[in-house]
């Protein structure tokens, strides 16, 4: 998987294109549907046009399934979970099943089951094996376990404020 995604950082997105590869072309467009708040119909639309702009030879993803398929490797897979529209529970294990909260007896569902309420719940584990793949990382991460970093202070403000404590 992250072979793969290497070698989408080193694919230039058409032949002579020298600004963008296909891994940063795509990591643009999906910060701009993020901001903008596109749909993922619109985003799939945007993606079709603008490979029919670019040259023939190009490697744009055609659909917004295949840009989120390529980020896969990244590891920010998440999981979207309903939850009560008054924040009681979330509808998941035990209350799976349930149509309306036990608490409040709210809907869980507006029409044509459509959820009133969605959490984005984005598991830690595999963040973690993000943050410490690269050992370069690792070592930044890890130094507040090495004792000799221990009690060495990041501003005067910082040494202050522990030293008046004691």
């Amino acid at each position: 998987m992250f072979d793969r995604l290497a070698s989408d950082a080193n694919t230039s997105l058409y032949d002579g294109c020298t600004k963008f590869t296909r891994l940063s072309a795509v990591l643009k467009l999906l910060k701009l549907k993020a901001g903008n708040g596109w749909s993922d119909k619109s985003f799939t639309e945007l993606l079709t046009l603008l490979k029919d702009m670019l040259p023939k030879d190009n490697v744009l993803p055609n659909r917004m399934y295949e840009a989120k398929k390529m980020l896969s490797s990244i590891g920010m897979s998440y999981q979207k979970i309903h939850a009560c529209p008054n924040d009681c529970i979330l509808f998941r294990n035990e209350y799976a099943s349930l149509d309306k909260c036990p608490k409040c007896n709210v809907l869980r569902y507006k029409k044509n089951k459509v959820p009133t309420k969605v959490v984005w719940y984005f598991p830690i584990i595999p963040r973690f094996r993000r943050m410490y793949r690269s050992v370069k990382d690792a070592k930044v991460w890890y130094f507040h376990i090495i004792p000799r970093f221990r009690r060495m202070y990041r501003s005067v403000k910082d040494a202050k404020i522990e030293t008046s404590f004691k």
